[in-house]
């Protein structure tokens, strides 16, 4: 039988277990990358780790979250990291040069590279035919400390693209439909693979928003074949030496199919407050637009920003609208400086922001009370924005800039024809806002500022357990819902303590103070508890507020990892039914639960006067690791 892409590079880096659907495997990983939101913490692990050099073929520190410094918090960080990185042979990338994902995959990535980085939108790097996973920042630092990278053997999924997209629609509008038809928990536990004809009609920048928004259906990862189409982008940016080809075999099987018929599709948009909210913009109507903001990890390339600039040039934003521009990359802002398109989109009334994630992560821009924000983003979670009440809309730049011109939702086919934007054959490149490891690291000196705080540990699992139920929550409780980001709060990332003053604060604005009198407790969730990003703050804070175990009816994946890590146990309903069973504040206990977890078993949960059982669905090395009160201490035990 043949192999998909993605089976082939699993393969080639597969260091422990075996290629069984569902089964632990342990992969070598060539490539690192964290930002600074989660990157403090990544590096206080590996710090912990006691490793002298990285042991990657290449591992980045990017400065891109945390870019507004209203205070000495997020410059403190910036010095730490990159006095880290400057002595334990990582690269750092200086705040002003980009956004990790864009600058990743025009300066670092390479086809058939296996890559993790603490953000979730680490699979952008499958554009370019990479495997590459978001992960928690415990699980990089292992990865730069030459350990193996933990999942269970996905499925492999294959999305046929066929025909050609028509003028006024994009890459945008493919990962719409694909979230459409799949939905945001579609892809859990499964490789998002494109395949057909319609690839090679795809530039790498379309490619990578696809895969980019692959997140956003809970997959492990998305891949496209590494052909002409990758090595033409590689070479422009200088790099065609790392080209290989990559392509799964003819008589490779898949366990899902869909398809997408790229002439067929016209511009969509996902309404508030999910990203598979999908209707069609000409079904949605000209609803009247406050902000239009275009960007982010997703849509921030060149390619994007020259259509923008090409909708823009000799018109004039509505008077209503309030149009940010965020290029993805200084490569992508100086390169549209050098040909006037910034001129073009200046003229036209555009604000132009930083080269970094902002508006995205709600660090500046937030819609005023109750406002129709449009982003070309990956996420448009409530509150997420800044601004709770804000109606967020995702669209592809097309309709963001249509729609900035009118005051209005615009569908872009209105606008007559559509502009024909090429691909540069050479990329300007200057990457001096990227400094290199010291070339001697005993001489650096790690500066560490007064925000940045110990990181919490857990502690060796007990018999047994017995606290209260100190929140129950709905379906689709996302990473932004357990600890929101934003301008204030992003900040104190490295400071548990702070942070810990504003989780679920959102949801139940009680549960800290509800955490800290009742000294911990367990948390009860509906059904993908812990989708969207990465950030394993949504796991060591509930863990400094002492929360033992989270019980649901399913997590998203890198969530559950990092509640392991930080040794949380994660449980599910063996019948969803008893979740409704359970109230706030009754008492929950796990009489036998050291025993039930050491041997694999279901665990026992006694609540509201019924006795049923959960499952802790681990693998053998994450069974020791909750045993050992997470993955750090269950490292050190081995170690001695």
């Amino acid at each position: 039988m043949g192999m998909t892409i993605a089976q082939k590079i699993l393969k080639a880096h597969l260091v422990d277990g075996e290629m069984v659907l569902g089964q632990e495997i342990g992969l070598k990983i060539d490539q690192t990358l964290t930002q600074d939101a989660t990157g403090t913490m990544a590096y206080l692990q590996f710090e912990a780790m006691g490793v002298d050099q990285v042991k990657t073929e290449r591992s980045v520190a990017y400065i891109d979250h945390n870019t507004l410094q209203s205070g000495f918090e997020n410059a403190d960080d910036h010095k730490y990291i990159g006095s880290v990185a400057k002595k334990h042979g990582i690269y750092y990338s200086k705040a002003g040069n980009g956004i990790c994902h864009q600058v990743h995959l025009e300066r670092f990535g390479a086809p058939g590279k296996t890559l993790i980085g603490s953000d979730s939108h680490t699979p952008t790097g499958g554009g370019i035919g990479m495997l590459a996973f978001g992960a928690g920042g415990l699980d990089v630092a292992v990865a730069m400390g030459g350990g193996a990278y933990y999942i269970p053997m996905p499925k492999m999924v294959r999305v046929n693209l066929v025909g050609k997209l028509s003028p006024w629609v994009s890459a945008k509008d493919v990962i719409l439909d694909v979230l459409r038809q799949m939905t945001v928990k579609g892809g859990v536990g499964k490789i998002v693979e494109y395949a057909g004809e319609g690839v090679k009609t795809l530039s790498v920048p379309e490619r990578a928003t696809i895969t980019n928004m692959g997140a956003e259906l809970g997959a492990t990862t998305s891949i496209f074949p590494s052909d002409e189409a990758t090595k033409k982008f590689l070479e422009a940016q200088g790099r065609g030496d790392v080209w290989v080809p990559l392509s799964s075999d003819p008589d490779a099987e898949y366990d899902e199919e869909y398809t997408v018929d790229l002439s067929a599709l016209e511009p969509l948009a996902a309404m508030p407050h999910m990203p598979d909210n999908v209707k069609k913009v000409s079904e949605i109507g000209e609803i009247k637009v406050n902000q239009c903001c275009i960007g982010s990890c997703t849509n921030s390339s060149y390619y994007d920003m020259m259509k923008v600039a090409s909708i823009l040039k000799g018109k004039t934003v509505s008077p209503e609208v309030s149009l940010t521009i965020s290029p993805g990359s200084k490569q992508v802002f100086n390169m549209l400086a050098q040909n006037g398109a910034l001129a073009d989109i200046i003229s036209a009334g555009a604000r132009i922001l930083e080269c970094a994630c902002g508006p995205c992560i709600g660090m500046g821009q937030s819609p005023e009370s109750g406002g129709v924000s449009l982003r070309t983003f990956n996420r448009n979670f409530e509150g997420r924005s800044g601004t709770q009440d804000a109606q967020i809309f995702l669209v592809s730049p097309e309709v963001a800039a249509a729609s900035a011109l009118t005051g209005v939702l615009t569908d872009p086919r209105t606008l007559g024809e559509m502009p024909e934007i090429e691909m540069p054959e050479h990329f300007t490149i200057n990457d001096n806002m990227i400094v290199k490891p010291a070339e001697n690291p005993a001489e650096v000196e790690v500066v560490r500022g007064p925000n940045i705080k110990p990181f919490p540990l857990g502690k060796a699992l007990e018999a047994s357990y017995t606290g209260k139920v100190v929140l129950k929550t709905e379906d689709n409780i996302t990473t932004d819902h357990i600890l929101p980001a934003g301008a204030k709060l992003l900040p104190y990332r490295s400071n548990v303590p702070y942070y810990s003053n504003y989780c679920f604060i959102n949801v139940d604005p009680e549960f800290p103070s509800r955490c800290k009198e009742q000294g911990g407790g367990v948390i009860v969730g509906g059904a993908n508890y812990g989708q969207g990003s990465s950030r394993e703050h949504a796991a060591l804070v509930p863990l400094y507020l002492g929360v033992k175990a989270v019980l649901c009816k399913s997590f998203a994946r890198i969530h559950k990892a990092n509640l392991v890590n930080s040794g949380i146990i994660p449980l599910t309903f063996a019948d969803p039914a008893d979740y409704d069973a359970i109230n706030l504040l009754d008492e929950i206990s796990l009489p036998n639960v050291l025993e039930e977890v050491k041997n694999g078993e279901q665990v026992t949960v006694v609540c509201g006067g019924k006795t049923f059982k959960a499952d802790c669905e681990v693998s053998e090395r994450q069974r020791h690791a909750l045993l050992a009160g997470g993955t750090l201490l269950y490292a050190r035990q081995q170690n001695k």
